[in-house]
């Protein structure tokens, strides 16, 4: 029975997580393609802009995303007909999206000035108030997929939207050197055809809108608003603080001929292959949402639940220690002896990536443990555990930033997350709790916190090109595999079930 539920949630994440991958793959294409052909001032705009649509993102959905799943789930197992809350969570936010964009439109140049733009750069605040409203109408017919288990659908839809924004971004900064402006469009573009794909969904729209409903939904909800900015605070404040680095403090740190824009765009283009480990926080999200809610109320819910904590974090640790080893030297590699993945011109920002590489290790833990508080309903937890964490962020980047740059910003990621898993865990565990193995999770972090030291250190003092730092690297990552696996037995033998009986099948 236990087994069955694990090969359900690994089935679903295997979906979710092909279409995420491949569409974040896709989407990978474009560091490159933006380092090579924008300046690191203007890759420094983008990352600040992007960096702030992405906490906007939050206020333009207000929860609705994550209370339309718990009030459809709710009604779709008392057997009443869910769809006057997809009309009532879709009406809404249509209605406020368009409200929101129209501000953001009308209060371009003091947004611009407010997040530490120019006022000419007010032309990139309205690019992104399109895609937010955009993003915003794919809020809810995303749930819905999610909520019906239409993984293919949901997948198709993702990855043919990045197909559209890879394909135009190409054409727009190549051939037709559109610059910064272009990158900008080809987003729209993509996220333009993505809603076009999920129109089918918008057929159980209902001329129906219920305040009542919206209310229920808003009570679930609105907790997620200053606790989805304060978690993105976590790991995108740096870049509005980074953006007020002064003169006198880059030139210290750095050496002359940079400005605070390309210190942002160097930072934001190397902390971007931390998508290795946010891939799959977000894939595992995606399909654990559902399914701690589903069987939440069965009677091994518990055990099951600390099994995918184990399961989760072991996967996530030995991903980190393989990031760390291999990225950088990645990055560095000159493919064809024409093209790096990052310019040298990036290469100083390298040193923060094991930093951020750890600082999700924590928030795989948080998104585990977040299921506690949502099965009880004890939302209003939320804010506390996040703003705890951004808090630390935050004041860790004002200490750190001026004083180490780019690493002081790594440092800060880590310290908040570090604070909100604790958080987290304090609050969870003592509305729903669950008898985690603490202390064998904290050994496979000391482990692989050292196996990565070592594995930097080494390389760093053999000379370039040397054959024996990656095979040093190489025999770490299995050693801390082969450890993992003796510690946690249990949860290993699950998997290897899995895998053996997905192998009787095929025969």
């Amino acid at each position: 029975m236990l087994l069955g539920k694990l090969k359900l949630l690994f089935k679903d994440t295997l979906i979710y997580g092909t279409s995420t991958i491949l569409a974040r793959s896709l989407n990978y294409l474009l560091v490159p393609l933006y380092a090579n052909q924008l300046s690191t001032f203007d890759n420094g705009i983008q990352t600040l802009v992007y960096a702030n649509i992405a906490i906007a993102n939050v206020i333009f959905s207000y929860g609705l995303e994550t209370s339309y799943l718990k009030t459809a789930s709710d009604a779709i197992r008392l057997q009443k007909d869910e769809r006057p809350l997809f009309s009532t969570a879709f009406i809404s936010l249509f209605t406020t999206a368009t409200l929101f964009t129209a501000i953001l439109f009308l209060l371009a140049p003091s947004v611009s000035s407010m997040i530490g733009l120019s006022p000419a750069e007010q032309p990139f605040i309205r690019y992104a108030a399109v895609i937010l409203w955009i993003d915003t109408l794919l809020v809810i017919p995303f749930a819905e997929l999610r909520l019906k288990r239409q993984a293919v659908r949901f997948a198709v839809a993702r990855i043919a939207g990045v197909v559209a924004v890879v394909i135009s971004a190409f054409i727009l900064l190549g051939p037709l050197q559109a610059g910064l402006g272009g990158a900008f469009l080809s987003n729209i573009l993509g996220s333009l055809l993505t809603l076009i794909l999920l129109f089918p969904v918008l057929r159980r729209l209902r001329a129906a809108f219920s305040f009542a409903d919206l209310r229920d939904m808003l009570r679930i909800g609105l907790p997620y608003v200053p606790t989805g900015i304060a978690g993105l605070l976590i790991h995108l404040i740096d870049r509005n603080i980074l953006i007020r680095m002064s003169s006198g403090d880059i030139e210290r740190i750095y050496g002359k001929g940079l400005e605070a824009s390309d210190v942002v765009g160097i930072y934001g283009r190397v902390v971007a292959f931390g998508v290795v480990l946010q891939l799959l926080i977000q894939v595992f999200r995606f399909a654990w949402q559902p399914f701690f809610l589903q069987h939440s109320n069965d009677p091994d819910a518990k055990r099951l639940f600390r099994h995918v904590l184990s399961i989760s974090t072991m996967l996530t640790m030995f991903m980190a220690l393989a990031a760390t080893f291999f990225v950088p030297d990645l990055v560095r590699y000159h493919y064809g002896g024409a093209l790096y993945l990052l310019p040298p011109g990036y290469w100083i920002g390298l040193s923060v990536l094991p930093w951020i590489f750890l600082s999700y290790v924590f928030d795989m833990v948080s998104t585990n443990l977040s299921a506690g508080i949502l099965i009880t309903g004890t939302t209003r937890y939320l804010p506390v555990v996040t703003f705890a964490g951004a808090s630390v962020t935050g004041l860790f980047c004002w200490w750190l930033i001026p004083l180490s740059g780019m690493e002081g910003a790594a440092y800060a990621i880590v310290a908040g997350t570090v604070v909100m898993c604790m958080m987290m865990a304090y609050y969870s565990l003592r509305a729903y709790p669950v008898q985690h193995d603490w202390g064998k999770l904290s050994l496979l972090l000391v482990g692989g916190i050292g196996a990565g030291w070592a594995g930097v250190s080494a390389s760093a003092l053999l000379p370039d090109g040397s054959w024996v730092g990656p095979g040093f690297k190489g025999a770490l990552l299995g050693f801390y595999l082969l450890f993992s696996v003796l510690m946690f037995r249990p949860e290993s033998g699950l998997l290897f079930a899995k895998l053996r009986s997905r192998t009787r099948r095929r025969s």
